[in-house]
């Protein structure tokens, strides 16, 4: 049979990734601070938007400014046992929003290596972040977001939590403390050396170094990590404005060490890093506003509210498009009218569907994690981005964007929504796994309550566990220590033996 070259037809259905379609993908992901800056640089470029300032959006009242503003509403209180609201949005609008999800993420997105895959999409259903397909929404971690994750596992009492958030919020730029601990503790309710404390164990947090008070502390504190602080160094962060002048000899006599050991403990100092937390986005000093809030009812079911802080309300100017229309009388301008409207009123869709959204992901969380929110991070179930997607009908790469930046406020404290997926780690009597973040909660409790004569090895916290019905690997354990920044048994040794 002889080949040949001919040309055929084939006629084939794809999704268009549309200018708008990218616009609502970027809303899903942005933080409300991103968000506000969004708008108000599309209201400075679109005639026909304007922001409502004399009445901020609650969740009962979130409404489609091009259905005047009163059709669509979100409930502002879920019983859990309830089922999700029909949304009142145009349904061909949400088709195209949800599978141009799926469709971005199927032609941008690559599995992972034998990762799992959902149906014949080929996109990977285990709980780690999803490649975005717009390069300019990456997902910069912030210090907030850092140090939030921190502290909801480091600090099990709510009132310490309390504090360390408070340490947090007033953090410079730099990462230091400078907070007047006397007023904290007032503000509070706490005593002076209870905040001190708690600053104590807010300075163990990553980056190392952060919530230090001045330089000197800020340096000791990382030398004391790196296990480098002795009485020569001590001496030498005593007189860190005689270092400034160079005045080396002088140092090295106050030191009592020699000229050789003096210049490898400079060359130590000029490895630590005096700001802390410069490399990360300096948005910490804003405090972290909850996107959702959570408050359990006295009938014991949940009350899902979202704050209308985080809540633009965008509205379009039907009158002034009127107007503009009969008046304006060139094609282009006719045109640049039609877009203007055409954009103003996905816009206010997209919002619309983006408050949705959250409040379907949240209110689902709250179902998966109840217990959670009754007893705290022990009770923290495994929990993937499948399972949410499939319960309220959504592609797990919207969950992935709309748990991005978000955060839940609830009696425990506030939270990332992506704090709530957790992996599973399995369970020796064939119950349920056990949430890795809830394993992380118990070997710190264990680090914490060890006896300091007889300091637990990473041998010893698997048998433990294991008491406790958590079946779980030592490398396993020695790399959520790790990930905690909680130091080996034999540095805990010493440094309890120092402390003594």
């Amino acid at each position: 049979m002889a080949l040949s070259a001919r040309l055929q037809q084939k006629q084939s259905q794809s999704l268009v990734m549309t200018p708008q379609l990218a616009q609502s993908i970027k809303l899903l992901q942005y933080s409300h601070l991103e968000l506000a800056e969004f708008i108000q640089s599309e209201v400075e470029k679109n005639p026909l938007l304007e922001i409502d300032s004399n009445d901020s959006i609650s969740a009962d009242k979130l409404s489609d400014a091009n259905s005047n503003h009163q059709d669509d509403k979100i409930s502002s209180e879920m019983k859990l046992d309830a089922g999700d609201k029909a949304n009142d949005l145009d349904a061909s609008f949400e088709n195209v929003y949800d599978e141009g999800i799926a469709g971005a993420e199927k032609a941008n997105s690559q599995p992972a290596p034998n990762s799992n895959t959902l149906s014949s999409q080929n996109i990977s259903s285990n709980n780690s972040d999803h490649t975005d397909f717009l390069a300019s929404v990456g997902e910069t971690l912030s210090l907030a977001q850092h140090l939030n994750s921190q502290i909801s596992l480091t600090f099990a009492n709510l009132k310490d939590r309390e504090i360390a958030t408070y340490i947090a919020h007033g953090l410079t730029e730099d990462g230091y403390c400078q907070e007047d601990l006397h007023d904290l503790a007032m503000q509070t309710g706490v005593s002076l050396r209870h905040v001190k404390n708690v600053l104590k164990k807010f300075q163990t947090l990553e980056p190392i170094g952060i919530g230090a008070r001045d330089l000197k502390e800020c340096l000791c504190i990382q030398l004391i990590e790196k296990n480098r602080f002795d009485p020569a160094m001590a001496t030498l962060l005593d007189n860190l404005p005689l270092l400034a002048k160079r005045e080396f000899e002088k140092l090295m006599k106050l030191c009592l060490v020699s000229r050789e050991d003096f210049n490898d403990m400079i060359r130590e100092i000029k490895e630590l890093d005096p700001r802390p937390a410069a490399k990360y986005e300096p948005i910490l000093a804003q405090n972290i506003v909850a996107d959702v809030i959570i408050r359990q009812k006295t009938d014991g079911s949940w009350s899902i509210d979202l704050n209308s802080e985080t809540l633009p309300k965008v509205l379009v100017n039907h009158s002034y498009h009127a107007e503009l229309t009969s008046a304006v009388k060139t094609p282009d301008g006719k045109e640049f009218i039609a877009e203007c409207m055409g954009n103003a009123s996905w816009l206010t869709k997209s919002l619309d569907q983006r408050a949705q959204t959250i409040l379907k992901v949240a209110t689902e969380i709250v179902k998966q994690q109840d217990m959670f929110f009754v007893e705290g991070v022990e009770h923290l179930r495994p929990l993937n981005l499948k399972t949410v997607a499939e319960a309220i009908k959504m592609h797990e790469s919207t969950i992935s964007r709309v748990t991005s930046n978000k955060y839940l406020m609830c009696d425990q404290g506030i939270f990332e929504l992506k704090f709530f997926f957790s992996s599973s780690i399995t369970s020796s009597d064939g119950d349920e796994g056990h949430a890795s973040q809830s394993v992380k909660h118990k070997i710190k409790q264990l680090v914490e309550l060890e006896n300091p004569r007889k300091v637990l090895s990473d041998d010893q916290i698997v048998l433990q566990l294991q008491e406790t019905g958590i079946e779980i690997a030592r490398r396993t354990v020695a790399k959520y220590r790790e990930a905690m920044r909680i130091p080996s048994s034999v540095q805990r040794r010493r440094e309890k033996k120092q402390s003594a």
